[in-house]
């Protein structure tokens, strides 16, 4: 066990302890877990039981997060525990995600110290190490250690969240994190509650938190039909995101039937063509179509002269026509870390 960080003793309530990593605050009793299932209180000390239980670790092309405006084409090492603080419905990867909740509170993991997690990194020839598949929030003190010596390695770090991390925790980690690819999930507190059980304003502030502490940040949003599909839901997480920078990418992605949310179809590709095109004129300069191979919404366009700078395939890169984070047709600077 590894004490957890962002706790207080609740005072009014004896035994007990408010967790603050999240910005769900568990108040939890003496035995008793928070809504991810993997912080627990002893005797009024709250423990990461997850701390280096690895339930995945991965080679990824950073397309995958997906991350397009850092080191495009690079490899990620990426790695998860299992435990979440939201129970979409939706969730891909449940089986970990959730993994606490279906087997009776179980942590499984391969026990990893950060210093084996980034000299697996390196032996890989990864540039980079991405803390995702769950919600890395809730693996923090992990994430954290391994982040820091990742670093000093010369290694970048990039999260792939919810966005339901504390302001705190979010201050502590921004020194040593490169990259936060956040799912903006829709833009309804009935979305967030009844999909997600969250709630939708932590999750714009930690967006603009992540962005002014200069973190780069990209927003993903999976379209589910019926749920998030609207041009208007659309038009609002665009403009949202141009309030806080016009170079920030905007991933819309297609939505697969899975879990508990396999009473409706995939999303329609003229749906997320329309949404490219509601996020481009609202005046986003990155907005990329996910999900759907061989679509050439993947691609980027320099914002400036309109041409192609770098060509996709899925998680694969076909060319890049940059030189220094410039465009190779006009010399005009492309936002992102290359």
């Amino acid at each position: 066990m590894h004490e957890a960080l962002f706790y207080t003793q609740a005072a009014d309530t004896p035994g007990q302890v408010r967790c603050l990593l999240c910005h769900h605050h568990c108040l939890i009793g003496e035995g008793r877990r928070g809504i991810c299932k993997v912080r627990e209180n002893r005797g009024g000390i709250l423990y990461s039981l997850n701390y280096g239980r690895l339930i995945s670790e991965n080679i990824d092309p950073i397309e995958k997060k997906p991350i397009f405006h850092l080191l495009p084409g690079s490899l990620s090492y990426s790695i998860a525990t299992v435990g979440c603080n939201f129970h979409c419905k939706h969730c891909q990867n449940y089986e970990i995600s959730q993994y606490p909740h279906l087997h009776a509170g179980e942590i499984p993991g391969n026990l990893r110290t950060p210093a084996e997690v980034v000299a697996a990194a390196q032996r890989s020839g990864c540039q980079s190490i991405s803390y995702t598949y769950v919600e890395p929030t809730i693996f923090y003190e992990f994430a954290l250690d391994t982040a820091r010596l990742a670093r000093a390695a010369g290694l970048k770090n990039i999260f792939v969240s919810n966005g339901y991390t504390g302001p705190e925790a979010t201050r502590e980690l921004a020194p040593y994190l490169d990259a936060n690819n956040i799912d903006l999930k829709g833009f309804t507190d009935t979305f967030y509650k009844e999909v997600c059980g969250a709630r939708l304003q932590p999750v714009l502030d930690t967006i603009r938190l992540m962005k002014e502490l200069g973190v780069w940040v990209e927003v993903t949003t999976l379209v589910i039909p019926g749920w998030n599909d609207s041009d208007g839901e659309l038009r609002e997480i665009a403009r949202f995101i141009k309030d806080l920078s016009a170079d920030i990418p905007w991933h819309v992605t297609r939505f697969w039937p899975t879990y508990k949310m396999t009473d409706r179809a995939p999303t329609p590709h003229h749906t997320l063509v329309q949404a490219r095109e509601i996020g481009l004129a609202e005046g986003l300069r990155y907005v990329y179509v996910g999900n759907i191979p061989g679509d050439t919404g993947e691609n980027t366009l320099c914002p400036n002269c309109g041409k192609l700078i770098i060509e996709r395939a899925g998680f694969a890169v076909r060319q890049q026509l940059m030189t220094g984070g410039n465009c190779n047709h006009c010399q005009a600077p492309i936002a992102g870390i290359f």
